[in-house]
């Protein structure tokens, strides 16, 4: 989860590794640090909590752009796992002789026995991190081995977990190293420059050459170019790829945070989600291959794999693919999933689903199912991550770059790539009549006008925000297709305005939740026309009844004699039930938005989090 950047060039290497950090600080900011080497010297700059506390700690002549002198240098900013964040913690980690600096990404599993052994050979940790026995361990190794690549292959023997590790050693002043074990790390090739980073966003400002290593590689950057090897030792030719930094650009265009200005592109998303997959009503959903499509057809049944937003998407994929294609469904937690002996074989489609395509509990448990045989599909924001590498099918959900922590427009997204896939399906099996699949294909054509009419409430949410700002604790309750929604109303308001909300199923308030309702807990309720309005209304009753304010989230108009039982209520155009979701959660997340607003919060990069959960 940690952004990580190594540099080896004729630039100034500070104002380059600082730059790439700032687009990589979605993926942790409790502290940052650089190393570079300045003639015979290593020096090491550290700060906790964000980007700017380091840049307000360094010398102001390590800005100049012409400052030569220092071409190589690692950067990094973190999200702690290991140690509290603070002045010690922050990488890069230095050995005890004050040659190597290293900076990683992901966790070392054994460090604990590992720093038993260092310290008994008189090895000073200054930091309780896991990283800094690995920094250790090298030095160590380095006593009796000169050849660095050979002394990083004995250092993958004894480490166990998912890392990336970028390494700089004084002794070798030309030289930048890198490790990728099961954590993301990428190679940007330029004019007579090289990079490291963990991420592809984070090199391209400065080329669009790059080659991602695969597990269990090594490479070594140097004025003579890039050489790989695995972990064993063999050398390995590495694919250089020539990436479109269009989609990759990080920038607000205005908003003052990256989360609004994220929940707005979503129109623009859904239509980039839709080109070239719905040409029209009459014609069939065209997602994969002739060779794709017969495998596909081969299924039996579907698991859905995902963490967070992503896995609130997979149950809204569940509901409505249930109902088109008559295969069962399940939605799972990754972290979950992947500790169990689930049921799948060849006749399983297991979906994959995450928007940065790096979460690893998804990534493991997608190994598991290639292992059993499963078809394999990823639904990922990112084209060139580890998900979509290694799964059999990728359906791209074309979002764009989502910098907030907080994920809205790729929930919509993978949302609606979901639906695309029920259709897919249903199509080819013939399991709905062709009638409702025209009419779900007509509506899908509508969402993106309809969503810009939602976004028109954003003002009349404003109000509501200052209105429930203030609250301990809120309450979001729906039913059928738009419970995942309840759900994901509530994991937005606790991302970013840490105010305690629950989403619950409104047929299950009376069986426990119901106790807790009271003036001071406001209840939202999402309310489409279907087979569960009036139950939905039922449920409001009861909550109004035990003097909660009730605030409705409602499609279309309300009926006058139910009207007294809301406090208040946000009105959104009238849809096929089935495609509400992504009509219902745009209230919800302006309301999470404006709350935190409201109170003051950091939106975008709210604490404890980060955007790309590399770590389990």
């Amino acid at each position: 989860m940690c952004g990580i950047v190594g540099y080896l060039g004729k630039k100034s290497v500070v104002p380059v590794i600082l730059e790439s950090l700032q687009t990589l600080e979605y993926r942790g900011y409790d502290s940052a640090g650089v190393a570079f080497l300045e003639q015979d010297c290593l020096n090491v700059y550290k700060a906790s909590g964000k980007l700017n506390n380091l840049r307000s700690r360094l010398p102001v002549e390590l800005f100049q752009k012409n400052g030569h002198s220092r071409h190589l240098g690692i950067g990094h900013t973190r999200w702690a796992t290991h140690g509290a964040p603070n002045d010690e913690t922050p990488h890069p980690h230095v050995s005890c002789d004050g040659n190597i600096a290293l900076i990683h990404n992901g966790i070392v599993e054994n460090f604990g026995e590992l720093r038993e052994e260092l310290t008994r050979k008189g090895h000073i940790f200054h930091s309780k991190t896991d990283t800094e026995c690995v920094v250790h361990l090298i030095e160590d190794l380095a006593k009796t081995e000169t050849d660095f690549l050979k002394v990083l292959q004995q250092v993958t023997r004894r480490l166990v977990g998912a890392y990336a590790l970028v390494i700089i050693d004084k002794r070798h002043p030309d030289k930048l190293y890198g490790v990728r074990n099961h954590a993301p790390l990428v190679v940007g090739i330029g004019d007579d420059e090289l990079f490291l980073g963990s991420d592809v966003v984070a090199l391209v400002e400065h080329t669009n050459q790059v080659s991602y290593l695969q597990n269990e590689e090594i490479v070594e950057l140097s004025p003579e170019g890039v050489k790989v090897i695995n972990f064993n030792g063999q050398p390995v030719e590495p694919l250089v790829e020539k990436i479109s930094t269009g989609n990759l650009a990080v920038d607000k265009k205005g908003f003052k945070h990256f989360m609004l200005k994220e929940i707005y592109e979503q129109p623009d998303v859904l239509r980039n989600s839709l080109s070239m997959r719905l040409l029209s009503p009459e014609e069939p959903i065209q997602l994969f291959d002739e060779a794709a499509d017969a495998k596909i057809n081969e299924i039996e049944r579907v698991y859905v794999v995902a963490c967070g937003t992503s896995y609130n998407a997979g149950l809204v994929g569940r509901y409505f693919i249930e109902e088109l294609v008559r295969i069962p469904v399940e939605v799972e937690a990754a972290g979950e999933f992947r500790y169990r002996n689930p049921l799948v074989d060849e006749k399983t489609l297991v979906i994959g689903i995450s928007q940065s395509g790096e979460t690893a509990d998804t990534i493991t448990a997608l190994r598991q199912c290639v292992n059993k045989g499963a078809k394999v599909l990823a639904i990922t924001n990112r084209e060139d991550s580890t998900i979509a590498r290694e799964s059999h099918f990728v359906l791209p959900v074309r979002a764009g770059i989502e910098v907030s922590v907080c994920a809205t427009k790729s929930f919509a997204a993978q949302v609606t790539v979901l639906y695309l896939l029920g259709i897919y399906l249903a199509e080819r099996r013939q399991q709905s009549s062709p009638e409702l699949l025209k009419s779900l294909k007509v509506g899908l054509q509508r969402l993106p006008v309809l969503v810009e009419n939602v976004l028109h409430t954003s003002e009349e949410i404003q109000t509501l925000a200052k209105k429930y700002g203030n609250v301990r604790d809120l309450i979001f309750i729906a039913r059928g297709i738009n419970y995942p929604v309840a759900l994901e109303g509530a994991l937005k308001l606790k991302e970013i305005s840490y105010i305690h909300a629950e989403g619950y199923s409104a047929s299950e308030l009376k069986h426990g939740p119901i106790a807790m309702l009271d003036p001071s807990i406001p209840v939202i309720a999402i309310l489409t026309d279907g087979i569960v309005y009036d139950k939905m209304i039922s449920n409001c009753q009861e909550a109004k009844a035990r003097d909660a304010q009730v605030i409705a989230v409602n499609s279309g108009p309300m009926p006058e004699d139910v009207r007294d039982t809301f406090e208040d209520a946000v009105f959104i155009p009238q849809l096929e039930e089935m495609l509400s979701p992504i009509l219902t959660v745009i209230p919800l997340q302006l309301l999470a938005y404006h709350i935190a607003e409201y109170l003051g919060k950091d939106v975008d990069q709210p604490r404890n989090l980060a955007k790309s959960v590399t770590v389990e």
